[in-house]
């Protein structure tokens, strides 16, 4: 079966925009502490929990905000893990383009109650709902793997990666630039009023209505009638259980290989900025040019030569090389004192992820079952959800208690597990795998 260049359109198009709207908050994080504290107060609920990381974390108001940051990103990586393996085992009973469906507009409610977030509250409110609907990425990951040949799946992947890629470059450059345009400020008697952050998150919700009629009008069902819901398998909202029942060779090892990876680098990618502001005393500016240059590398190498490299290397080669690059790379960063050493270790380390990420998803969907692959994606999403949520809050731990180097010295020693894990990767069928008639 060749790629359907169409489909691979609209799910890049579709993890474009979702990614965009999503990282739109991220160089919002210190400015909404200090908003929602001086609207509600030491006594409140924000200012309770800010004096509890500053009786952890010393008054450092930058170790305070990377706490506070570490927190909400928490909120809506454990959110993701739970509900990434629900939406992708409904879309193998009811269809990929309905999921999406569902979850792009739960993401349009959540947006509008960031729009309207007078108090602290209604905003974690606003990034619980999003996190619950984030089922976007892996469910099309699942289209992806309808509509390739097991031997083009990291093409395809590579494809999902790309859009991942751009949407992280696009989405804070985005958030910084509209959060000057300030709509109004919220009240403390008023729980549902604009705020100085509504003009951002307009934006997250104009991209998320746009991208709910795009897959409403564009994006064809990839999965047909006749193989939806021929898995019986038990609701749990335990994605653990999940990966258990998942019971086919090399899906588990992928899985957990993955999470070790992305535990390691979400560590290092939280606590970058810190690290370039003490050191190298980078303007706002300055930093938006590091990520760009990330991003774009990211997306060069998932979207080019991940497209040209995985037929003839096979994944699991390529994810060897990538580990491999990806250690020097957090090495140099953590030793890095002028830009040019940062940059060298900032290209190792996004092309060693760029390699990575779209080969495990490629490998977990050619050891999975056609017929379980909204199944296997969703599940190999949420561990990489599990990870964002907790890599973050470690690397901010070793930054202010071990020293600003320590996460990534820490980091690149971890990546011996993962490498370790990747050796031994079974081989993927030259097919598709047997199909699955039901899931313990």
């Amino acid at each position: 079966m060749e790629p359907k260049r169409s489909v691979l359109g609209l799910v890049f198009l579709t993890v474009f925009l979702d990614i965009v709207g999503f990282s739109v908050i991220f160089p919002l994080f210190p400015d909404l502490l200090d908003h929602y504290l001086a609207l509600e107060g030491p006594e409140s609920f924000l200012g309770k929990l800010i004096t509890r990381l500053e009786s952890f974390a010393g008054r450092d108001s930058n170790a305070v905000a990377a706490l506070f940051g570490g927190l909400l990103g928490s909120i809506y990586g454990l959110l993701q893990f739970v509900f990434s393996t629900i939406w992708g085992s409904l879309s193998d009973r009811v269809g990929r383009r309905r999921v999406l469906l569902i979850t792009l507009v739960g993401t349009v409610f959540s947006y509008i109650l960031w729009v309207f977030a007078g108090s602290f509250l209604v905003l974690i409110a606003a990034r619980i709902l999003g996190g619950a609907m984030a089922g976007n990425i892996a469910t099309a990951s699942a289209a992806v793997a309808d509509t390739t040949a097991p031997k083009d799946r990291a093409k395809g992947m590579g494809m999902v990666g790309m859009g991942i890629g751009l949407g992280f470059v696009i989405g804070p450059a985005i958030g910084a630039y509209f959060s000057t345009f300030e709509f109004g400020e919220a009240v403390p008697t008023s729980s549902f009023a604009l705020n100085p952050f509504s003009g951002a998150a307009l934006v997250s919700l104009v991209l998320a209505a746009i991208n709910l009629v795009w897959v409403a009008t564009r994006f064809p069902e990839t999965l047909p009638a006749e193989r939806r819901g021929e898995v019986q398998s038990t609701r749990t909202l335990n994605p653990f259980r999940r990966l258990g029942d998942l019971d086919f060779p090399g899906v588990a090892r992928t899985n957990i290989l993955y999470f070790l990876y992305v535990g390691a680098f979400s560590a290092i990618e939280f606590t970058l900025t810190f690290l370039v502001v003490e050191r190298l005393a980078y303007t706002r500016m300055q930093l938006g040019g590091m990520f760009v240059f990330v991003g774009l590398v990211i997306a060069f190498v998932q979207g080019g030569l991940v497209r040209r490299l995985a037929p003839r290397l096979g994944e699991r080669r390529l994810t060897l090389v990538g580990l491999l690059l990806t250690a020097p790379g957090f090495l140099a960063i953590g030793w890095a004192h002028s830009g040019a050493q940062l940059y060298i270790g900032l290209a190792f380390m996004a092309v060693g992820s760029a390699f990575v990420m779209p080969c495990l998803s490629a490998l977990v969907s050619r050891y999975s079952p056609a017929n379980v692959q909204g199944l296997a994606q969703g599940t190999f999403r949420s561990m990489a959800s599990l990870s964002r949520a907790v890599g973050p809050i470690l690397g901010a731990l070793l930054y202010w208690r071990l020293g600003s180097e320590s996460p990534y010295f820490i980091g690149s020693l971890f990546l011996i597990l993962p490498l370790a894990m990747a050796l031994g990767l079974p081989a993927p069928p030259s097919g598709e795998a047997p199909e699955a008639s039901s899931i313990k």
